[in-house]
């Protein structure tokens, strides 16, 4: 694929000095048409800490009110500056979800970056580039876009910026955790930077991904008569245990913010940064990651500028982290690019209102793991507004969290060929964990029949939700006649909204099933052959 080039302008000779670059136009598809612009005033542009976990719904953290978690880093950022409690990310995995936060485009529009563990195109513009073409200092700890392949397109480097992941800890509190020393790291691009130079660093925390220790979270004091289960999963000791587990995790990658927050504040910098706590995608438990259901895509979010944001406010405004690019060029000085989808959360950010900037948000998902034959994945679409979820299920003959697999000798012989993951026990897009383990082998019991349906089996090619009377998801009403004008309503908006983005699942294209997987695959039927392109689905 082409890259773009664009010409670099001098930085800044004087701090009063404000200067414009301007560059001639180029393509439309978002490759680099215009010189972003930074303006040099009288103080020196905002400093930036993105710090994003890896598979967090909300609402769980300390400030929400859920019980058995203590997130003093989150709630700090929250009560010194806006707590979101309608915040979305484009994907509910963590590659795409976090292709979309760069070049702050809906999946349906990124191409291969918009299924999991594809390439990402070099013509998109990504946020951090500008920055960096700008005068930020740019760096990342831990996880940055991926998994992927980003070299196949020409990156030089990952998408996010250049990395500091050098020093890992001896120990951690269990054997789940991975052992970068986030901190450590963050500290060593601190000292490195200039003192007059202002930077953007990407805290991209492990936690809380699988695999947990199981037990962990009551081994370090949590309470399972303390611990709430979302409504879609079965309330019982495995399954709170799991919770625990999950929450503990949580709670690290929050111990590390804060001492992130704790340095900034020590060496005066703090005032002059803007901090943003979120998460790419919804918890790893059944009926949440990688489902379009509210706790696949419904993630904590807060902000804080103490030079931009004088006052605590909590807001019900509507927003996706696709709006976080903008967010950031235009705290910065600097345009959006051509091609960004996302509307910036400035005007949120400044009004002490809650003023709405949006009326609903967009998500999407094509494929996850190799979980079906022919590396297919299971492309569908959604609408959130404030009351209702629309999910728009392209071929509901698939099955959503891949196929059931039965352990059987001809299985069995499958699984042992080197070179692939094992095919039992299916459903490979919900990762492995006790829970789901005991949801598979209770699915016939009364108590966790329904729950399994939902979680597991085949779905309606449209689904609706009462958001306000059911955030767990748990009613589907689109077969219900009383929904009938609702759903008629939301799902034209849906399809207008995607015809107009461009989202070639609505001229019946299946280019995205084509697109290669880097990931490790199954000895599935059909192909299989990792980092090619499926030719069967090429337009």
């Amino acid at each position: 694929m082409k890259q773009e080039t664009f010409n670099h302008f001098n930085k800044a000779i004087a701090v009063f000095l404000i200067v414009s670059v301007v560059i001639g136009c180029k393509s439309n598809d978002g490759t680099r048409s215009e010189k972003a612009v930074l303006h040099k005033e009288s103080v020196q542009s905002p400093n930036i800490l993105f710090a994003i976990a890896d598979d967090h719904s909300f609402p769980h953290t300390g400030i929400y009110g859920f019980k058995e978690i203590k997130t003093p880093a989150f709630d700090q950022v929250a009560k010194n500056g806006i707590l979101f409690n309608n915040a979305f990310v484009g994907a509910p995995q963590c590659s795409p979800s976090r292709a979309a936060i760069l070049p702050s485009r809906n999946i349906w529009q990124l191409e291969e970056a918009g299924t999991h563990g594809s390439s990402f195109p070099k013509k998109f513009t990504v946020f951090t580039d500008l920055l960096e073409d700008a005068g930020y200092k740019l760096g990342y700890t831990g996880k940055p876009w991926g998994p992927g392949n980003y070299e196949r397109e020409g990156w030089e480097r990952n998408p996010v910026g250049p990395a500091y992941n050098d020093k890992v800890l001896p120990a951690v509190p269990a054997s789940g955790i991975n052992a970068r020393d986030y901190y450590g790291n963050f500290e060593t691009f601190m000292t490195e930077r200039k003192s007059d130079e202002p930077f953007f660093f990407w805290y991209g925390g492990h936690e809380p991904h699988r695999v947990y220790e199981y037990g962990s979270g009551l081994k370090s004091g949590k309470r399972l008569d303390q611990v709430e289960v979302p409504k879609f999963l079965p309330d019982n000791e495995i399954t709170k245990n799991d919770m625990l587990d999950y929450l503990m995790e949580i709670e690290y990658f929050d111990a590390h913010l804060g001492k992130m927050l704790l340095y900034l504040e020590k060496n005066g910098e703090l005032e002059n940064t803007l901090v943003v706590v979120t998460a790419d995608n919804g918890m790893p438990f059944p009926y949440a990651k990688a489902n379009l259901q509210e706790y696949g895509t419904h993630v904590p979010l807060a902000i804080s500028w103490p030079n931009g944001i004088k006052r605590y406010k909590e807001t019900d405004a509507l927003v996706s982290l696709i709006d976080l690019a903008p967010t950031f060029l235009e705290i910065a000085g600097l345009k959006k690019a051509p091609g960004m989808t996302g509307k910036s959360m400035l005007p949120i950010l400044k009004t002490e209102g809650s003023e709405e900037s949006r009326s609903f948000v967009l998500t999407g998902r094509e494929r996850h793991t190799h979980a079906r034959p022919e590396n297919l994945g299971y492309p569908a679409r959604a609408l959130r507004t404030q009351e209702y979820l629309i999910v728009k299920n392209y071929d509901s003959d698939r099955w959503p969290m891949g196929d059931p697999v039965n352990l059987s000798s001809e299985n069995d012989a499958k699984i042992k060929i080197k070179g692939f993951k094992a095919l039992y026990p299916g459903y490979h897009d919900i990762d492995a964990s006790p829970s789901k383990t005991f949801m598979m082998d209770h699915r016939q019991y009364p108590e966790v029949k329904q729950l399994f349906i939902n979680a597991f089996e085949k779905r309606e090619s449209i689904q609706l939700y009462d958001i306000k009377n059911d955030p767990e998801c748990i009613h589907d009403l689109s077969q219900d006649p009383a929904f009938a004008i609702i759903k008629g309503k939301l799902n034209i908006q849906l399809n207008a909204i995607l015809m107009q983005q461009g989202d070639p699942r609505m001229s019946g294209s299946s280019i995205f099933d084509s697109y290669p997987r880097y990931s490790t695959m199954r000895n599935f039927d059909g192909f299989n052959t990792r980092g090619e392109y499926n030719p069967a689905y090429q337009d």
